[in-house]
């Protein structure tokens, strides 16, 4: 067996754990003077969304609403965050990419258009749009990906660098 010496495996999952802990939405809300109550997000005493990851999507969102995703997802999609806009009608589905040498996560930045339309199938049944956010650190702003962000836009679907602008999930 040959040892990896590139990276990937364990490593490159602390390093993208520490990456989403640093790059936290409910962090950044927080910071922003939102207050995050059980999931629900409030400005001042009013529920304007909710923030959730991974499969409180579906426990504090879609279920309570009656959506199966069953019914319409072959697959149940885990968002690493999602934050909901009550007022916007939007969910932002936000997935961190962390990469500190090549790997496989290159191939499945473009995959962004059709995991839209995946989480769209459910939130359109409420009457929410969704939005697709990409949050990356600095390895994706290297010149080889000049056409995969160029791409990412193209298709309706968003990037930052190492941050979550509160601007871009509408608040």
């Amino acid at each position: 067996m040959t040892r990896n010496t590139h990276g990937g495996g364990a490593q490159t999952n602390i390093n993208g754990l520490r990456f989403e802990a640093e790059t936290s939405l409910e962090d950044v809300l927080q910071d922003a003077g939102y207050k995050v109550i059980n999931k629900e997000v409030y400005d001042n005493n009013e529920v304007i969304g909710l923030s959730v990851s991974k499969h409180s999507l579906y426990e504090y969102f879609l279920i309570p609403k009656g959506i199966d995703y069953k019914k319409y997802n072959s697959v149940k999609w885990l968002p690493d965050e999602c934050f909901v806009n009550y007022k916007t009608r939007i969910g932002y589905i936000i997935e961190k990419k962390f990469q500190n040498s090549p790997g496989s996560v290159d191939e499945k930045l473009t995959a962004c258009d059709f995991k839209r339309c995946e989480y769209l199938k459910l939130f359109s049944l409420l009457e929410y749009d969704v939005e697709y956010i990409y949050v990356f650190n600095e390895w994706f702003n290297q010149a080889k990906y000049k056409d995969v962000l160029e791409y990412i836009k193209t298709v309706g679907c968003h990037y930052h660098f190492n941050e979550i602008p509160l601007s871009c999930i509408g608040l």
